[in-house]
C-alpha cells in the first residue's frame, strides 16, 4: 500500500501542554505538533508564533488568558511558513515582527506555501477559511532587534540561515531562555525543504554559544536544563549534517534523486524513523539536499502540485 501523501493521514489530536520556564515566559508544546512561545511584560504580551489559524490560535489565546488579561501587543515570527504564521489575526496584536528574510520569503512564496502546507497537514489548519489571507510583517530587521518589556530585555536575532534563510530566535539574555524555532528540534524530524544545509550547522554553533537554560524547540518538548539544551541543539545538528553528507555522496557519484532517495532515506530512517513526521519529512528533505548538492542554493518553491509531483516521484 502506497504511504499516505505526507501528514495526511496524521488526525489524531495532540495534548497541549504550556509550561511556564520563569517568570511571565511560557511555552506551548503539543506533543510534536508546531510550538509557540509567550512572554508576559508589564503592560502587554509577546507571542513567539502563531499557530496556522485564527481558529487554531484560540487554544493558545485561552492558554494566555489563563495567566493573564494583558493584551497581545507584539507576535515574532521565527520564519515564514504557514503553520507558523496564519493563526496572526487573532491576536489583535500592532506589530508583527520579521527578519527581512522571512519577509522576502512571504513575499516571493507565501501564497504558495499556504496552499502546500494546507494540503500537507489538514489538521493543524483547523478552520482553514477563517485566514484572512497572509501574515504580513510591520516591523523587519536586519540582524537584531532588542524590545525592553519593563526591565525584561528580549532579544530578536537572525542568526544565519538553516531552517529557511530568514530563521528568527527569541533570546531572554537574564532568565537565558531561547525560543528557536525550527531550527532547533526535540524528538522531531528537522523538515529541511526550504533549507541552507551546508549553513545550517554554522547557525546552530552560534545558538550553542549564547548556553541556553531553557530552550522552546520548534516541535517537542520544552527543554529544562542546559544539558537537554545543548543535547537537542547538538542532535538537530546531526541529523542535518548526516543528511547533507549522504545526499552529496550520492550526487557525487552520479546517482539520480530516486536512487539517492532509495539509499539514503534507508541509512537516515535506521536512526532517526522513530522521530515525529520523519515520513512526511524525509521526501523533502532528500530533494532539497539534492538540489543543494548540485549548486542549487536557493530552494525553489514548492507547490501543492510539485508537492504531489515529487511524492508520485519518489513513493510511487
Amino acid at each position: 500500500m502506497a504511504k499516505a501523501f505526507a501528514s495526511q493521514a496524521d488526525l489524531t489530536e495532540k495534548k497541549i501542554t504550556f509550561d511556564e520556564l520563569a517568570a511571565g515566559v511560557y511555552a506551548y508544546t503539543a506533543e510534536g505538533d508546531p510550538n509557540a512561545g509567550v512572554v508576559v511584560g508589564e503592560d502587554s504580551v509577546l507571542v513567539v508564533d502563531t499557530l496556522a489559524t485564527p481558529v487554531q490560535a484560540e487554544t493558545l489565546i485561552e492558554r494566555i488568558r489563563g495567566v493573564t488579561d494583558k493584551p497581545v501587543r507584539y507576535i515574532v515570527l521565527s520564519h515564514y511558513h504557514a503553520v507558523r504564521v496564519l493563526g496572526a489575526s487573532a491576536y489583535g496584536a500592532d506589530t508583527v515582527i520579521a527578519s527581512r528574510g522571512t519577509y522576502d520569503l512571504i513575499k516571493e512564496r507565501g501564497a504558495q506555501d499556504f496552499k502546500s502546507e494546507a494540503e500537507r497537514f489538514p489538521r493543524l489548519f483547523q478552520s482553514i477559511e477563517s485566514v484572512p489571507g497572509l501574515t504580513w510583517p510591520n516591523l523587519v530587521f536586519e540582524r537584531e532587534l532588542v524590545l525592553w518589556f519593563g526591565q525584561r530585555e528580549i532579544r530578536i536575532m537572525h542568526l544565519g540561515k538553516g531552517h529557511t534563510q530568514g530563521d528568527t530566535v527569541v533570546w531572554l539574555p537574564k532568565e537565558r531562555v531561547l525560543f528557536s524555532g525550527d531550527l532547533v528540534e526535540q524528538g522531531a524530524t528537522p523538515y529541511c525543504g526550504d533549507a541552507h544545509l551546508r549553513e545550517w550547522p554554522g547557525t546552530l554553533k552560534k545558538l550553542k554559544a549564547l548556553k541556553p537554560r531553557k530552550l522552546v524547540p520548534g516541535r517537542g518538548p520544552a527543554l529544562k536544563t542546559p544539558k537537554q539544551c545543548a543535547d537537542a541543539i547538538d542532535t538537530t545538528r546531526e541529523f542535518v549534517s548526516s543528511l547533507y553528507r549522504r545526499v552529496s555522496k550520492g550526487v557525487d557519484k552520479g546517482k539520480s534523486l530516486k536512487q539517492v532517495y532509495a539509499s539514503a532515506g534507508k541509512k537516515l530512517e535506521r536512526k532517526y524513523g522513530h522521530w515525529v513526521i520523519f515520513e512526511h519529512c524525509i521526501p523533502f528533505n532528500i530533494t532539497r539536499a539534492y538540489d543543494e548538492a548540485r549548486g542549487i542554493a536557493h530552494p525553489r518553491i514548492w507547490t501543492a502540485k510539485r508537492d504531489k509531483e515529487m511524492w508520485r516521484a519518489l513513493e510511487g
